[in-house]
């Protein structure tokens, strides 16, 4: 991989918070717990992010309800020109539809490869997690091949391939073959960095390929560390714990209590591994709620 040029340069790793007056808003819309805003959450996750030259979304959540948080906190939809989805998991995509009858313009991106046929398959189930294949046919969708430079503000980048302390519970996550089911390689997972001023900003929604492997990853392209890191770290379990997957969560919260960035995360981390990951990494670790601003 490569190294880019960024137009941040490469300055140093001191840590630089997000605060109110810097001129850049994120507002969660929809997340899998409750905030004081009051608004609706669900199974799914989606920002609003304000920055000097646009106005996007990272991920449209589960199902419409985004768009009704999005109306209550007076953010209008209308004025969004960009809509970046994470990966091709319905609690992702699955309000892409309903927000382009409301704004037919903003362009999507979206992996090419992200429209495959995704399942969870364990011995007790198989559900479909994919995207609806109709957000295919939006003329509004930019398909994803690579890495790419959307201008000085917004770059995506893909292709992860580390394993270092990759999520356990992808191994349920399949997609499915003419030759059977065989386990996600996470593909289709795509990051967005943001350049904002002085600052370096990471969006990864589910952090599938592993948050320290991306993290390597970003280092590798940019010279440099993010700021700040927005995502979730897919370490939520349905049915108990075992004493490997804490011990995951640990050495995971550890790792990242080295970096310089402040790590805002939700909806896949799940509230029993944030409690263990917030012991370790105190301040610099923060839980975003449905409706609350970052």
């Amino acid at each position: 991989m490569d190294r880019i040029q960024m137009p941040w340069g490469n300055r140093g790793d001191s840590f630089v918070g997000i605060s109110d007056d810097c001129g850049l808003r994120i507002v969660n819309l929809i997340e899998n717990t409750a905030g004081e805003s009051g608004c609706a959450f669900e199974h799914g996750l989606s920002f609003y992010v304000e920055t000097d030259k646009h106005k996007l979304l990272v991920d449209t959540g589960a199902t419409d309800a985004f768009l009704m948080n999005a109306e209550a906190l007076g953010i209008d939809l209308r004025e969004v020109d960009s809509v970046i989805l994470s990966h091709g998991h319905y609690d992702h995509g699955g309000g892409i539809l309903a927000f382009a009858k409301q704004n037919p313009h903003a362009g999507i991106y979206i992996r090419d490869c992200a429209f495959e046929p995704l399942y969870h398959k364990n011995e007790q189930m198989e559900k479909y997690i994919g995207l609806n294949p109709e957000i295919r046919n939006l003329p509004q969708v930019i398909m994803v091949r690579d890495n790419l430079r959307i201008d000085e503000e917004l770059f995506l980048f893909t292709n992860v391939t580390g394993r270092r302390l990759w999520p356990a519970g992808n191994l349920e996550l399949k997609r499915k073959t003419d030759d059977g089911f065989i386990v996600d390689q996470m593909e289709h997972e795509q990051y967005l960095l943001i350049s904002f001023k002085d600052r370096l900003l990471l969006f990864s929604g589910c952090a599938h390929n592993g948050v320290l492997n991306i993290l390597d990853a970003c280092k590798k392209l940019t010279g440099r560390v993010p700021d700040a890191v927005i995502s979730g770290f897919h370490m939520r379990k349905k049915n108990g714990y075992t004493e490997e997957d804490f011990e995951l969560i640990r050495q995971t919260a550890r790792e990242l209590k080295q970096y310089p960035t402040h790590f805002y995360t939700g909806h896949c981390t799940g509230l029993i591994p944030y409690d263990i990951m917030k012991e370790i990494m105190g301040d610099q670790l923060s839980y975003v709620h449905s409706g609350d601003r970052i």
